[in-house]
């Protein structure tokens, strides 16, 4: 059996091992520098929130460990480690670069390594390959690298790391037949595995699908402003707007962006472009939009406050939610640690209730002791919600809840773009 090395266990490259593994066709080990993710693979328990992966690795061959020499004998390796911005927005690609660095000697002739990371066109050829060709092999000679950008959505059990098309460019049209070969032999049957012209094609198909819909949220986040001062509720016209057959595809206003993907990869396009003269106004505008939401929300708070003749200094706040998107423990980039510095700031008295977590208030008791509540992640326990305690105010950071019904209970409601 042909081996398969997957360095990164996170939410791209656990899921991704165990349907290699699955198969049956690859000796497949997973591999990451982080003890308590391989402890738990190891005691058959997933290091992330993924159903679908923690089903699997109930059944499935995954070898995993920390120890590099493990890397060894691979005729695939598969980089799957995170791309972050760093405080001031710039590109860091610390991880990729220390986890091409670690397998330079483990490689081997016919050996194909494949870099799932988020990346702006131009990393594989100008970063990646110069470090791998340090072993004294040459990309498109002696290995191939190829780059087949994630698309992974943490909690859609719809699309998964089974089904979703993916795209594939490499350093020879050797290469990507190779590698396309090797994603369909795991992928589900009929799943697309498009071979692009490059390795750039590749990593730009990635950076043009999350910034498109930066800009659409952004779009409508302004949208949700304007709608506020007219009157008029951004949900509904939205709603209205998308039974258009064509030409129209909804996005929805909310108290900020996060996740892996939509709030970092803009900024590796626009730095790039930044590199070859080219300024994407378009793009930083749509960041700072997105950007300024968190405050929005705390301002939204802060103006219904007003309204019952109260400050947020002192005041008993609940924020419910802290992930960055409904029923998932996924707390990257998430805008609710923005709501909540600049609430502390502010001098709320803050109880937070994240059910998706250890270590946070029990819900109830934030109803009963909170005169304002801040919904900044649409779980389900708080969709649930019908006896709303002491709470005097509720601003709905997601626009997930009945305004209506809340406020026949005599309670005040804010949304964001519907009040």
């Amino acid at each position: 059996m042909e081996k398969v090395s997957v360095i990164g266990m996170g939410y791209v490259g656990f899921p991704l091992a165990c349907a290699i593994a699955k198969c049956g066709k690859y000796e497949t080990l997973g591999f990451d520098i982080d003890e308590k993710k391989i402890d738990m693979i190891k005691a058959r328990k997933a290091p992330v929130d993924d159903r679908r992966a923690s089903d699997d690795i109930l059944t499935v061959s995954l070898r995993a460990s920390s120890s590099s020499d493990d890397l060894k004998d691979s005729d695939y390796i598969i980089i799957a480690v995170p791309t972050p911005v760093t405080e001031a927005k710039n590109p860091d690609l610390g991880p990729v670069k220390s986890a091409v660095e670690l397998i330079v000697p483990y490689m081997k002739k016919g050996q194909i390594i494949i870099l799932e990371s988020t990346v702006n066109p131009g990393v594989c050829d100008e970063d990646v390959l110069p470090i791998l060709e340090r072993s004294g092999l040459k990309a498109g000679v002696d290995f191939d690298l190829a780059h087949c950008p994630e698309r992974i959505n943490p909690g859609d059990e719809k699309f998964t790391v089974y089904n979703i098309n993916r795209n594939i460019g490499a350093s020879s049209l050797s290469g990507v037949k190779r590698a396309a070969a090797f994603y369909r032999s795991f992928l589900d049957e009929g799943v697309l595995v498009n071979e692009m012209s490059s390795l750039q094609a590749a990593e730009a198909t990635k950076i043009v699908e999350n910034t498109f819909r930066d800009i659409n949220i952004a779009y409508v986040n302004e949208l949700a402003k304007s709608f506020e001062m007219m009157g008029l509720d951004i949900v509904e016209v939205i709603n209205g707007a998308a039974n258009k057959p064509f030409a129209f595809l909804a996005h929805y206003p909310g108290c900020g962006v996060g996740g892996h993907c939509i709030p970092v990869d803009p900024y590796y396009l626009i730095e790039k472009a930044k590199k070859i003269g080219f300024t994407h106004d378009f793009l930083i505008y749509a960041r700072k939009v997105n950007n300024s939401m968190p405050g929005y929300t705390v301002g939204k708070l802060s103006s219904g406050l007003n309204e019952l003749k109260l400050s947020v200094n002192g005041t008993k706040v609940g924020l419910l939610g802290l992930s960055y998107k409904a029923n998932v423990a996924d707390f990257r980039e998430s805008p609710a640690f923005q709501i909540k510095k600049k609430l502390e700031k502010l001098g709320a008295d803050l109880l937070i209730c994240e059910p998706h977590a250890d270590g946070y208030e029990d819900l109830d008791r934030i109803l009963e002791e909170c005169v304002a509540v801040v919904i900044a992640a649409d779980h389900n326990e708080f969709k649930q919600i019908r006896d709303w305690g002491n709470v005097r105010l509720v601003v709905d950071g997601r626009n997930c809840l009945d305004k209506e019904e809340i406020k026949a209970k005599g309670i005040l409601y804010k949304g964001i773009g519907r009040n």
